[in-house]
C-alpha cells in the first residue's frame, strides 16, 4: 500500500489488521504449528523458542502439547541450546560408579 497509489486508493488508505488477543506463549505455539505444517521451521529458531518457553516457566508437558513435539525432540532441542538451566526441574536417575574391588561376575 505504501508503494502503490492504486492499492491505497482502492483500500481507502486503510490497512486491515488482525489482533490476536492471546498470551505470548500461545501465539508462539500457534506460529510454530503453522510453520511446521508448511515445513518452514528451523532447528536454530526452534531451539531459541524452546529456551524462551522453558525460561518463562512453562512445563515440558505444556511445550509438547501446544507445539506438537514428542519428549525426545524436546530433549534434543534443550541439549542443542547447551544451557543447563533448561534441565533444572528435571528428575534424573542416580548414577553409579564402578569400584575396582567389586567383583565382576561372568554369567
Amino acid at each position: 500500500m505504501k508503494r502503490s497509489e492504486e492499492i491505497a486508493q482502492r483500500e481507502g488508505n486503510c490497512l486491515p489488521v488482525s489482533i490476536i488477543d492471546r498470551p505470548l506463549e500461545n501465539r508462539i505455539a500457534s506460529t510454530i504449528r503453522h510453520n511446521r505444517a508448511r515445513g518452514t521451521h528451523s532447528i536454530e529458531l526452534m531451539t531459541e523458542i524452546v529456551q524462551q518457553l522453558v525460561e518463562s516457566g512453562l512445563s515440558d508437558q505444556w511445550i509438547m502439547k501446544h507445539i506438537g513435539m514428542d519428549k525426545e525432540e524436546l530433549l534434543r532441542l534443550k541439549q542443542l541450546s547447551g544451557l543447563a538451566s533448561l534441565f533444572q526441574n528435571q528428575d534424573f536417575s542416580r548414577s553409579w560408579t564402578w569400584k575396582e574391588d567389586e567383583e565382576i561376575s561372568e554369567e
